[in-house]
């Protein structure tokens, strides 16, 4: 199986299974000289990890993860530094429950990978999707915590639940601060009970429920990109469509532009007091021919439902007979739930790898 890579100058592999032993990345092209420990990057894993609270799967994985090579203690720090080598990083499973997916080894679920991946390889892992399960997104959540320390404290990545279902959040109650108060990451307090009632409805029927998700880089200067074929918003966009489930991406006002005129699209342009081009609108999303603009960076993206669920779907085996699909075991009924940290951790691999590619090319 091939294309587990991604990135230029910051390039990030991943490995491993829902239901193997471990799982984990290797990161090439980190610079030297970065502080980094594995408390840097726990912090964004425990964000991410599953069992949480009830609205996300009861699996138990702690999470926790090693670095393995790349790093090395620095006598005149007195701490963890980059060496400039392949950064390993490993996060063991403990808590898989296999025997749960017996019943659908030789099955395909609807909606899932399954047909996709034996169509092509003529073997699949059944136990939790293997590759296609979104416990892969950990090994990328890892990656994204080593990026943001190169990014450094200039460049602020966030992301918001912004819609679970056909429940959207009230934009003129907007607060970030509201994301690290509730097990939704929504940035509107007054959405957090609504979603707790649909949610706890979807759970009980055996079924699952769709979410789209806001990512925002504020202070990414302008200049990041290049036309035509290493456009920043292509890369975005190519990064946040290849997290597992997610159907939709799109980029400052996207889809949404088709409703408007010219001049209400276009982002006028002025002077400031001290000499500094600025934008009186965003609806480009901070990136125009492919390249930053200064101004924050916004996309977002779609997750369709979780495909195993409880309820009785029409499916196909391996034998092409037509059978009935009830997927037990553990599993979240909005999988978008869990996917902030991960959205956060491709744009932070994006622009990290874009810095990188820009110093290469004009300096500084």
């Amino acid at each position: 199986m091939s294309h587990n890579s991604f990135g230029h100058l910051f390039r990030v592999t991943t490995w491993g299974e829902s239901h193997g032993p471990a799982l984990g990345c290797v990161i090439d092209g980190c610079p030297p000289g970065i502080a980094l420990s594995a408390e840097d990057i726990q912090s964004d894993l425990d964000r991410r990890k599953p069992g949480t609270n009830r609205f996300v799967t009861q699996r138990r994985e702690a999470d926790e993860v090693r670095i393995l090579s790349g790093v090395f203690e620095d006598d005149r720090t007195g701490g963890q530094v980059t060496t400039g080598a392949p950064i390993s990083l490993m996060i063991e499973n403990t808590d898989q429950r296999s025997k749960d997916y017996a019943k659908i080894r030789d099955s395909w679920r609807p909606g899932h990978a399954d047909y996709t991946y034996d169509i092509k390889y003529g073997v699949r892992d059944y136990r939790g999707g293997g590759r296609s399960s979104a416990r892969e997104t950990a090994a990328r959540v890892a990656a994204g915590a080593v990026a943001k320390k190169i990014l450094g404290e200039s460049i602020l990545i966030r992301c918001a639940l912004i819609q679970i279902g056909p429940h959207n959040i009230n934009r003129a109650n907007w607060d970030w601060g509201q994301t690290r108060l509730n097990p939704f990451f929504a940035p509107d307090a007054s959405i957090v009970p609504v979603w707790e009632d649909y949610l706890d409805h979807i759970r009980k029927d055996g079924t699952s429920t769709g979410a789209v998700l806001e990512v925002v880089a504020s202070g990414v200067p302008a200049g990041l990109g290049a036309p035509i074929y290493a456009k920043l918003d292509s890369d975005i966009a190519a990064a946040l469509m290849s997290i597992n489930a997610v159907k939709g991406v799109e980029i400052g006002a996207g889809f949404g532009a088709a409703l408007l005129h010219g001049e209400t699209n276009s982002d006028e342009m002025r002077c400031s007091n001290d000499g500094q081009p600025y934008f009186t609108s965003n609806n480009n999303g901070g990136i125009l021919g492919g390249i930053s603009t200064g101004q924050d960076i916004v996309a977002r993206f779609a997750i369709k439902p979780t495909s195993s669920i409880l309820k009785e779907v029409k499916s196909l085996n391996r034998n092409l007979e037509e059978i009935s699909v009830v997927t037990t075991g553990r599993h979240d009924p909005c999988v978008g739930i869990r996917a902030a940290p991960v959205g956060e951790a491709m744009m932070a691999c994006v622009l990290a790898d874009h810095v990188l590619r820009h110093r290469g090319q004009m300096g500084g």
